[in-house]
């Protein structure tokens, strides 16, 4: 199934996972004729790579963002993404067998490392960083296991291997609140406000107190509307 995703989800729906999988990017509007010839072809396409390959779907008319950021001139234009890169591309809408030779060269076979993150365990996940000691997918894996376990330390090390992501700074602000020593690493989510409220009182001249306020925010839901204005009343308070 594809899914939709607004100039708000982009960047955690396609670029974040675009760093685990090739994420097909399909741009339509309800009143493409082609669009609507094209779209069960894809889906039914990408459904057969069994999750080697994900599809989202963005109405144009909705997300002026994403067709900017696309460049769109005409519908349906179809997009691969793969670590946060375009790699391929179609405009119009293709009959199947060009749609399934297009998508079967964005899969590629999964690497040992590959695998071994996939299994989830600790010493799965740390034998695919002897195999591959950048692999994104085992670094974050490993380091959120290793924040549960109470290794926050070796846990933010292991992440200064691989380039910031969204991924990286919401299991990095993690480690550090469960570092905290009144406990911020344990806010349930009607805490989470009274904490915050706190923290902007001191984060213009508090560093520890700006960080904490961030990484509280890192690890909230991007969903959650409290995320947004949180953001905006600390950017009032620092600037």
């Amino acid at each position: 199934m594809a899914t939709d995703v607004t100039d708000l989800t982009f960047e955690s729906e396609v670029l974040a996972r675009s760093e685990e999988h090739p994420v097909v990017v399909d741009l339509w509007a309800a009143w493409c004729g082609p669009c609507r010839t094209l779209g069960p072809i894809i889906e039914k396409v990408v459904d057969e790579t069994q999750g080697a390959v994900e599809l989202v779907k963005v109405n144009v008319d909705e997300n002026p963002q994403i067709s900017a950021a696309f460049q769109v001139q005409s519908i349906p234009a179809v997009f691969a993404i793969s670590d946060r890169k375009v790699v391929d591309a179609f405009v119009g809408a293709l009959p199947e067998a060009a749609v399934r030779e297009w998508v079967e060269r964005l899969v590629k076979a999964p690497s040992e490392a590959d695998t071994l993150v996939a299994q989830g365990d600790e010493t799965s996940l740390r034998r695919a960083l002897e195999l591959e000691p950048d692999h994104p997918g085992a670094v974050v894996a490993l380091a959120e296991t290793l924040v549960a376990a109470s290794e926050p330390d070796e846990a933010l090390k292991l992440l200064a291997r691989i380039p910031e992501s969204e991924e990286t700074r919401r299991v990095g602000a993690l480690a550090r609140l469960a570092k905290s020593p009144d406990g911020a690493g344990a806010l349930d989510a009607a805490s989470v406000e009274p904490r915050l409220d706190e923290l902007l009182d001191k984060v213009k001249g508090d560093d520890d107190a700006r960080q904490e306020f961030v990484d509280i925010l890192e690890t909230m839901d991007p969903g959650d509307p409290r995320r947004d204005h949180y953001r905006r009343a600390l950017a009032s308070r620092l600037f």
